[in-house]
């Protein structure tokens, strides 16, 4: 193990527990990915919050971490060859985490590449068009008088609820009888869809059985329960 004090973003948040994985957050549909996946597996770990609130994000100690200023983030005290290694972007943390722990990616070829499609599925369409959908509905898009790019995103974050869909007909997940990163980075979101941003009519979210009883088995795993709140908020 290195020693963190190395790395800047230390200086803001400094660690108790300097042996575990740090994680840099803030429970919103990415940050939690994270931490459910930091639960789910049993890596010891410690939370910072990451206060959106006083532009935690934009701070030097931040940015030395994550130039792109966006959460989650984390720091594996014991990297690869016992290294520090720092990590952004959720989908790769979750990736790595995986191959940390052995976890939730499946370890033959074709079914991992699978997964990962699944993955960047989440990263490049789900999470980018619902986040869209959340701006036009319930934030500062909502006053705009055109409705067109509400309805833009109405229609697509439909189209990507229909693909899940029609994926879990026949499936308990996304990959079949096994529960993996690609769940637990799709379902942050579904929830946060008809959840906080409060677009399940809008969406018609009762046509999509397959992926409401998905997301029912998701929310009730205890180390989902748990990392849905963490980092805790004051």
């Amino acid at each position: 193990m290195n020693d963190l004090q190395a790395f800047p973003i230390s200086a803001k948040w400094p660690a108790r527990h300097p042996d575990r994985i740090q994680l840099y957050s803030l429970p919103t549909p990415n940050g939690v990915k994270v931490s459910i996946m930091l639960e789910e597996t049993g890596l010891p770990y410690e939370p910072h919050l990451v206060s959106f609130e006083t532009d935690d994000q934009m701070t030097p100690e931040f940015l030395s971490l994550n130039p792109n200023n966006k959460i989650p983030a984390i720091i594996d005290p014991n990297g690869p060859d016992g290294k520090p290694l720092p990590l952004f972007e959720s989908g790769a943390i979750l990736v790595y985490l995986a191959g940390k722990s052995g976890q939730f990616l499946p370890q033959d070829t074709a079914g991992r590449y699978e997964t990962l499609q699944w993955l960047m599925f989440q990263m490049g369409g789900i999470g980018p068009m619902f986040g869209q959908l959340g701006f036009f509905h319930k934030f500062a898009g909502k006053d705009y008088e055109d409705k067109r790019p509400r309805d833009r995103y109405v229609a697509e974050s439909r189209r990507l609820l229909g693909v899940l869909e029609e994926r879990l007909a026949e499936r308990e997940w996304i990959m079949g009888d096994a529960y993996t990163i690609a769940d637990i980075a799709t379902f942050p979101w579904v929830r946060n869809l008809v959840g906080f941003y409060e677009a399940g009519e809008l969406v018609g979210f009762e046509d999509f059985r397959n992926v409401a009883r998905a997301l029912d088995a998701f929310v009730n795993r205890p180390a989902v329960v748990k990392g849905l709140n963490i980092p805790a908020r004051p």
